[in-house]
């Protein structure tokens, strides 16, 4: 009988997706072999004296006695520690960090694989499914940095069945902020935040949620969504004309930015509320594109620009940086890692602790040196190539002492 500790676990856990893996098999055989420095360089991060390592059963038995909270506190001391030596301190807008919310497709069944699951239903077919709310900090150095997830999911306050009307959707997601916004608060309860989101959340129910955290907010503001309010919204631009910025690049797109302060809305509740809101008008090669949103931070000529950009269009990175490459660059967001629910919970935590150091490398100076005038990823060739470099090194280098020092350390960041 071997007992590994629990810090080499975890490190064995992270190495699965930081490696890009894609299964729990390939710990098996990737990560094998009495002639690498595997073993070596995991006691060293790990801080362990392991004298064998684990197979991919062990991961999952491990997991399911250790549950998926831990592995989620791990991540919030991990992005404290960001924080706190100012690493992310350009990603700020107006001295907020904006963090974007919103929910994506997790796990597809065919056959139902739990009581948690959820239903859709189409035609004749039947699908069942786990989905899930997440809040990213996301900032122009193109970054998408798991801080809080919500698992939706039944029993959870979410319906139990997801139709194809947006209804539908919304009750479950919104339902799922109710959740989240709380534990965010609490893993984070000094930290001034912004939350940008869709038009789902673009109503009284999201903004008395950020409100009464203390939070800023730019939600996309639709039509749709709330008909009354945008109508006195384009009736009040053309009574403000002097609510008008126009940005011009010799080589980029055209864009008019205008905006109305102090819009009154009274929700569902009867809740009063106020925002301003505005809109740009983005014209490259002939075509004009529209933008709006809602917030409740003061907008003017000198700060309509950075809301719009920071805050604004800055939450397509929770999708692209965030949701797509985890699903479509060797992390394997959508592969059942175990039939276990909550362990399933568990196996998504260290994909995100897995991403969220995954992003620093990438993007941090330390490669950026290395690939000099050329990107980082067109000097190796595929973000999927820089995680196969890193597991070379990891089993035929044994890294220099410099590469295990706890001291002070810089990470520059630049924007993408």
């Amino acid at each position: 009988m071997v007992t590994y500790d629990r810090r080499f676990l975890a490190w064995w856990g992270i190495s699965l997706f930081l490696f890009k893996l894609g299964s729990r098999r390939q710990l098996d055989f990737d990560l094998r072999g009495g002639d690498t420095h595997l073993l070596a360089n995991l006691n060293r991060l790990a801080g362990t004296r392991q004298d064998s390592l684990p197979v991919d059963g062990t991961l999952d038995h491990f997991l399911g006695h250790l549950g998926a909270p831990p592995l989620g506190g791990l991540r919030t001391q991990l992005m404290r520690r960001l924080i706190r030596m100012k690493a992310l301190d350009n990603e700020r807008l107006l001295g907020r960090f904006v963090v974007a919310v919103d929910g994506t497709g997790w796990l597809v069944f065919k056959t139902r694989h739990c009581d948690r699951c959820l239903t859709q239903t189409h035609g004749d077919t039947t699908v069942y499914l786990h989905l899930v709310l997440e809040a990213k900090l996301v900032g122009p150095t193109g970054l998408a940095l798991s801080v809080g997830t919500e698992f939706v999911e039944n029993g959870r306050g979410g319906p139990a069945t997801l139709g194809d009307d947006d209804q539908s959707k919304q009750d479950c997601e919104l339902k799922a902020l109710d959740r989240l916004a709380p534990v965010l608060k609490r893993d984070f309860p000094q930290l001034p935040l912004c939350l940008s989101s869709d038009s789902l959340h673009g109503c009284g129910r999201g903004i008395e949620i950020a409100e009464r955290h203390g939070w800023a907010y730019v939600f996309t503001f639709k039509e749709g969504r709330m008909p009354a309010v945008w109508k006195e919204f384009q009736a009040l631009l053309d009574l403000t004309p002097e609510n008008r910025l126009v940005v011009e690049a010799p080589d980029g797109p055209r864009q008019v930015y205008r905006w109305v302060n102090g819009l009154p809305y009274q929700d569902s509740q009867e809740r009063t509320h106020r925002f301003d809101a505005l809109e740009c008008q983005e014209t490259v090669q002939g075509v004009t594109t529209r933008y709006a949103w809602m917030t409740n931070l003061p907008v003017r000529a000198t700060t309509v620009v950075a809301i719009a950009q920071k805050g604004g269009r800055i939450r397509s990175k929770i999708e692209n940086e965030g949701f797509n490459l985890q699903k479509n660059s060797e992390l394997n967001l959508e592969h059942a890692y175990s039939t276990d629910p909550e362990k399933l919970k568990a196996y998504y935590y260290l994909l995100q602790i897995a991403h969220i150091l995954l992003q620093l490398l990438e993007k941090g100076s330390l490669l950026r040196k290395l690939a000099g005038a050329r990107s980082v990823v067109g000097f190796f060739g595929s973000l999927r190539n820089i995680a196969r470099r890193l597991l070379e090194a990891f089993r035929y280098r044994l890294l220099s002492d410099e590469a295990y020092q706890p001291a002070d350390i810089q990470i520059r960041l630049a924007a993408t």
